[in-house]
């Protein structure tokens, strides 16, 4: 099982950084370096130096194929649930017994709302690339379209999270690091991947550490760790992240955790919407429902940031001031319901209290002294006139 210990540390690590320099980047010691961490394994060739850089190689994608043998969590502790309100209704079952079957029967009962959560605590390794092929594979065989990772890793082997992570990315998933919970180092390759990020946690990077290297001098160590930073760049580029993070994890010593700020997780592409995906998202959003739809998510998008976001707010008081401020957008939408903001909690709304999961907030639901919130027209949204909509003019991203 994932150390307790060395997990208690690296989060005391988190807290006392936070406590020290409130919402500014931070750089921590770490107790050991190879714990978690950022751990390159994969072989590499090396070629002679030449005037122009030779291409990266590619990190092995997983098979389309999945082998069903038995595997263990040695360094993980997973858990399934259909329930996204972590705080009243914990995090599922525990998942001991990693086959189909068992893995199916866990999410059977989320198939009618369609929305499941995996929360898994431990290191990125072979078996947690694994554990979300699976996951995946049964949540598409039971229709279940509306999926959440809440992670909690304090890091571990890079080419693992990197085809864990170009998995993940193609599968629709939203990536949760809730308050108290890491996601350190090869974590930030997940966090990367997901549609959306919501982050209440704590996300830290420092350098790659190159295992069973055959390199015997400086200058070939070097080249080696060229060939990863060329593939984590390319992985980074491919996922909407900025390639600048690669550059910062060269600059942090492996025995340290440089913390970053929450704006500079929007800054580089890691918090709140995924701007490659969301490249996507508005071209077939443009076609199914429509140019209004469009103009009201992007301008939730910039409220959420302005109104919902703060450095102390936990992640279900994010998801609650979403869930109420995009009802002043008409949302969820009549039309396209599954592609409205933060739709993946309508199903469990619709089932406790119906009149959440509607559109349009009536003015009798402001409090006294409130101004009303309409959504924007189309011209206003277009201007950035936010002021219209009654929100201040806020950062790209959100839910």
């Amino acid at each position: 099982m994932f150390p307790t210990a060395c997990l208690a540390s690296l989060l005391l690590l988190g807290c006392r950084a936070a406590d020290d320099t409130g919402d500014a980047a931070a750089t921590v010691e770490v107790a050991s370096a190879e714990e978690g961490g950022a751990v390159s394994t994969a072989p590499v060739q090396l070629e002679e130096e030449t005037a122009s850089e030779p291409e990266p190689d590619p990190v092995p994608g997983e098979p389309e194929e999945i082998d069903w043998a038995p595997i263990e969590l040695e360094q993980g502790e997973a858990s399934l649930g259909c329930e996204l309100d972590y705080a009243q209704q914990g995090d599922g079952a525990p998942l001991v017994d990693f086959g189909q079957e068992a893995i199916t029967a866990a999410l059977e009962g989320c198939a009618g709302r369609g929305v499941m959560r995996l929360r898994y605590v431990g290191k990125i390794n072979a078996d947690f690339a694994a554990l979300m092929q699976r996951v995946t594979r049964v949540a598409d065989e039971l229709g279940i379209g509306k999926r959440v990772l809440d992670i909690d890793s304090s890091g571990g082997m890079v080419e693992d999270a990197i085809r864990a992570g170009d998995r993940l990315a193609e599968s629709r998933w939203t990536v949760w690091v809730r308050e108290g919970a890491v996601c350190h180092s090869a974590c930030v390759f997940i966090l990367a991947a997901g549609d959306v990020r919501m982050v209440s946690g704590r996300v830290g990077i420092h350098r790659i550490i190159r295992m069973s290297s055959t390199a015997t001098t400086r200058a070939e160590l070097n080249r080696e760790l060229r060939t990863v930073y060329g593939r984590v760049r390319d992985y980074l580029e491919r996922n909407g992240a900025a390639t600048a993070v690669a550059d910062m994890m060269m600059a942090v010593p492996n025995r340290n955790l440089r913390l970053l700020a929450a704006d500079e997780l929007s800054l580089y592409g890691l918090d709140g919407i995924n701007p490659a995906q969301d490249d996507l998202d508005r071209l077939r959003l443009m076609r199914k429902c429509g140019e209004d739809f469009v103009v009201r998510r992007d301008a939730f998008a910039r409220a959420f940031d302005a109104r919902c976001k703060s450095p102390d707010a936990d992640l279900e008081a994010l998801n609650a001031c979403g869930l109420e401020l995009r009802r002043k957008y008409d949302f969820p939408d009549a039309t396209c319901p599954a592609e409205s903001p933060l739709s993946e909690f309508d199903a469990l709304l619709a089932a406790q209290t119906p009149e959440q999961a509607g559109g349009g907030a009536p003015e009798a639901d402001l409090q006294d002294g409130e101004e009303s919130l309409q959504a924007p027209s189309q011209e206003q949204a277009r201007r950035g006139d936010d002021a219209a909509a009654g929100e201040p003019r806020g950062s790209s991203g959100g839910p």
